[in-house]
Order: structure tokens, then C-alpha cells, then sequence
């Protein structure tokens, strides 16, 4: 395979192909040199092509909240009351600055994902 940045669809299905026959290559091979290149070229178009956002404030704390296997409780005298955390929760009430570094400290979220907009309902 001819090493090329992706850029089509099927430039870059093909350059999954050849990742997968050359993958086990030893790294100083010729081999295993094209499969480390073939690997940057890759990332590179997943990149331009495939961005995830992360998510809004609130979904990041409660997705990270799932995987600490934390409960709403748990927030309650970090970041408020039962009911501020309920409404924060629910999005009838918006992080403070106070908040953000208690969820951000708490949940190792970094503040720049705490500190973006996001809907209120």
C-alpha cells in the first residue's frame, strides 16, 4: 500500500485492512515501520472526520458520577443542599464557579468541561 494521507472513506477502510494483515509486524521491519505510519495517518483522519464532542456540564458530572458509583447524595454539603444538587441535576439551576471547583476536585473533571453552557429546563 502506498502511504498517502486519508482522504476518502475508502482510503480509509482500505487502511484499516492493511493495519490489520501487517499489525503483529515486528517494530524495526519494514512492516512494522508502514503499520506505525499507517497508524498516524489513520488517527489523523479519525480526527478531522470522527470528532466526539464531550459532553455538557451535567452529563459529564453523571456520567462520571456512574462510574464512581456515586449517588446524588453524595454531592449534598460538596456542592449545596439535597435540593440545590436536585435542581442542578435536573437543570433547573446553573454550576457557580463554587460548584465547579467542588465537582471538578470530587469527580477529577476538568473545569473546562464543568464551565461550558448548556440548556436549562
Amino acid at each position: 500500500m502506498k502511504l498517502k494521507i486519508i482522504e476518502s472513506e475508502q482510503e480509509y477502510n482500505e487502511a484499516l485492512e492493511r493495519m490489520l494483515e501487517i499489525f503483529d509486524a515486528k517494530p524495526n521491519s519494514v512492516e512494522g515501520q508502514e503499520a506505525n505510519l499507517l497508524a498516524l495517518l489513520i488517527e489523523n483522519y479519525e480526527e478531522s472526520k470522527y470528532q466526539i464532542e464531550a459532553p455538557d456540564p451535567i452529563m459529564a458530572v453523571k456520567i462520571r458520577m456512574e462510574e464512581l458509583q456515586l449517588k446524588q447524595k453524595d454531592l449534598v454539603g460538596k456542592i449545596g443542599s439535597k435540593s440545590i444538587v436536585s435542581d442542578v441535576l435536573n437543570r433547573k439551576r446553573r454550576l457557580t464557579v463554587e460548584m465547579i471547583r467542588a465537582l471538578s476536585e470530587l469527580l477529577f473533571i476538568d473545569p473546562k468541561i464543568l464551565i461550558k453552557d448548556y440548556q436549562l429546563n
